[in-house]
């Protein structure tokens, strides 16, 4: 339990981290970000010691897929917290701003990118999100197909609209809905699938040709009713 409430503590710093600590480097962050990072490399650092230490043969470890994942974790937090706070303090490029090695200052931004894999540890201790996820690999193969068939309809009756309407419909800023194929088919991915602005196309289509906007309601019936519910229905 405490290890786990230890990892949402965590979760929930990164946030805090990213938004407040503007620091390149842990040398540059204020001492409370500094503290925290010690913290958390000492304590996963610590829990990766005893749980390597449980196995009798010590080889048995690399059979563990959770247990190399951590160790990559950890791996990655010490290089970040002590190793490149090391390099930075040898090359004299610490605590006073001005960084001269900007190869050093790329990986240390690389390395704080790498906190975002410390999530992952969120699923080990919660099976629940790891059978949502389970779930959604299950269902990734159904969702690929019906996502090409949602694109094969977006490109027909983006030609469609291409051709019928052109530049003739115009949206509030005076710019063509369907002048291209590839901004027929932005249309209509945005207003007519994920119904973003259906109400202001639809006017528009209806103030030039009722038939436009007959178009435009089938398009709607086939993509954003049937295929996108069918969609849900596949991940459900």
């Amino acid at each position: 339990k405490m290890t786990l409430l230890v990892i949402a503590f965590n979760a929930i710093w990164i946030a805090i981290d990213t938004d407040l600590n503007d620091a390149d480097v842990l040398l540059e962050a204020q001492p409370v970000f500094q503290i925290a990072e010690h913290f958390f490399c000492i304590y996963f650092s610590f829990e990766w010691f005893v749980r390597f230490k449980s196995f009798a043969r010590k080889a048995n470890g690399l059979k563990d897929g959770w247990f190399v994942f951590d160790s990559s974790l950890v791996f990655m937090m010490v290089l970040e917290t002590w190793v490149m706070t090391c390099v930075m303090l040898l090359s004299g490029s610490g605590g006073g701003g001005g960084l001269g090695n900007a190869s050093i200052l790329r990986m240390a931004r690389l390395l704080r990118l790498s906190r975002m894999a410390r999530m992952a540890r969120l699923f080990r201790a919660m099976p629940e999100l790891l059978i949502l996820i389970k779930g959604m690999v299950a269902a990734m193969r159904s969702v690929v197909f019906t996502l090409w068939l949602l694109a094969i309809i977006i490109y027909v009756f983006g030609i469609a609209f291409r051709q019928l309407v052109g530049t003739t419909v115009l949206d509030e800023a005076g710019n063509p809905y369907f002048g291209s194929v590839p901004n027929a088919m932005h249309t209509l991915l945005l207003d007519g699938t994920l119904m973003d602005g259906t109400g202001a196309v639809v006017r528009a289509l209806s103030e030039e040709s009722f038939l436009y906007a007959a178009l435009f309601y089938l398009f709607i019936l086939l993509a954003a009713l049937t295929v996108m519910n069918m969609l849900i229905g596949v991940l459900c």
